[in-house]
């Protein structure tokens, strides 16, 4: 039996009109601008299509995963960027199963309805992947924080209402697995600064930017979860990011495929179409049973996962494997266009950009490898 029911087909189909009618026309203006207008996530918040899983008492319709998966996949084959989803599944979960009750009845509602968009701060110049070497710290003032740092390449950075900042509240030589805590600091609190929006290889639409915060003051109410605990949570929560970030992978691969063989079937040199040439043709079917593979391999995840398994050793397989698969995709699709692949005025330039950092965020393929060889007791 598969993962989607009738139920979700139809979901599936009225989500991808949507995107058709209302999100697709306007992606060359968001790239040129840098930046999604509010008024989109507001229209995404007013059809569902924001955190479904949530309860209905946050505002949420209580659907269960493949609801989200089904959003992430079609936002992806659209072209769209990341940032919904990274809202959606990945950053309101950690309010939702770390926040107490007065926090998720004070930001969920708001997450849900496209009025609040949220981003989470992780990575600083000096610390990507090794959140050990996060410097941003935290330190304890009566019933507030004192938050000074730095961070960068943080998603939704311009747009972002709430943001989850990944501090050092720890002190020195206590190793990050007990001195990392999560804080939320609201849009307009003194001392939080967002820098410039950042100019990037692609995913020009999906804004960008760096923080900044001296001497920020928050709430102690505004720490999600108990203090010190902040790596743990953040190992919980990576099962499902880089689950949604293969979906992501797997959508434009998809996409980019589909593309590829509509224009090989219609542009026409030395008297024939180019898909008939058995270079182009041996391609094309190398791309295809790579996609078929991935889609098979992402599902089964998608199915694991809404049952509750442990599967991350799976999905780092899946992060790494199926985002190199759509740059090797990207790669040979664009090479089969020839020069209208390198003209702008054909989505699989855009895609080719997009798809390169799919390696890179949420983990990169080199530590992806580094948890499968670990898992595998090397």
């Amino acid at each position: 039996m598969g993962i989607y029911t009738a139920e979700h087909e139809m979901f599936r189909q009225t989500f991808t009109k949507f995107v058709a009618r209302e999100l697709v026309p306007q992606l060359d203006e968001w790239e040129a601008n840098r930046e999604v207008p509010r008024s989109v996530w507001r229209k995404l918040g007013e059809q569902g299509y924001l955190c479904p899983w949530l309860e209905e008492r946050f505002g949420g319709g209580g659907a269960d995963f493949p609801y989200s998966a089904i959003i992430a996949d079609e936002l992806a084959k659209a072209g769209v960027g990341i940032g919904f989803s990274l809202h959606s599944d990945i950053i309101a979960p950690y309010i939702h199963s770390y926040g107490n009750e007065e926090q998720k009845a004070k930001w969920l509602p708001g997450c849900a309805s496209g009025e609040k968009i949220l981003a989470i701060a992780m990575t600083e110049p000096n610390a990507g992947s090794d959140l050990q070497g996060i410097k941003t710290t935290a330190v304890r003032d009566g019933n507030e924080y004192v938050i000074n740092g730095s961070k960068t390449f943080i998603s939704n950075g311009i747009s972002a209402d709430l943001v989850i900042v990944v501090v050092k509240t720890g002190i020195q030589g206590i190793p990050a697995s007990r001195g990392l805590s999560l804080m939320v600091v609201e849009e307009g609190t003194l001392g939080f600064v967002k820098g410039r929006k950042l100019n990037k290889l692609g995913m020009h639409s999906q804004d960008t930017a760096e923080m900044f915060f001296e001497n920020c003051r928050v709430p102690v109410a505004n720490r999600l979860g108990e203090e010190g605990r902040g790596f743990h949570y953040l190992m919980e929560k990576l099962q499902q990011e880089r689950l949604v970030s293969a979906i992501g992978s797997q959508g434009l691969a998809e996409r980019m495929l589909t593309d590829a063989l509509e224009y090989a079937k219609s542009r026409q040199a030395f008297g024939q179409a180019i898909g008939k040439f058995q270079h182009n043709a041996f391609k094309l079917a190398e791309m295809a049973t790579e996609v078929e593979i991935g889609r098979t391999f992402v599902e089964s995840l998608i199915t694991d996962h809404s049952e509750g398994k442990d599967i991350v050793t799976k999905v780092s397989m899946a992060k790494y494997w199926i985002g190199e698969m759509a740059n090797r995709v990207a790669y040979d699709a664009l090479q089969l266009y020839g020069g209208y692949g390198y003209m702008e005025e054909y989505p699989i330039a855009r895609h080719y950009r997009d798809v390169r950092v799919h390696t890179i965020f949420a983990g990169t393929s080199e530590i992806m490898k580094l948890i499968i060889s670990r898992k595998l007791g090397l």
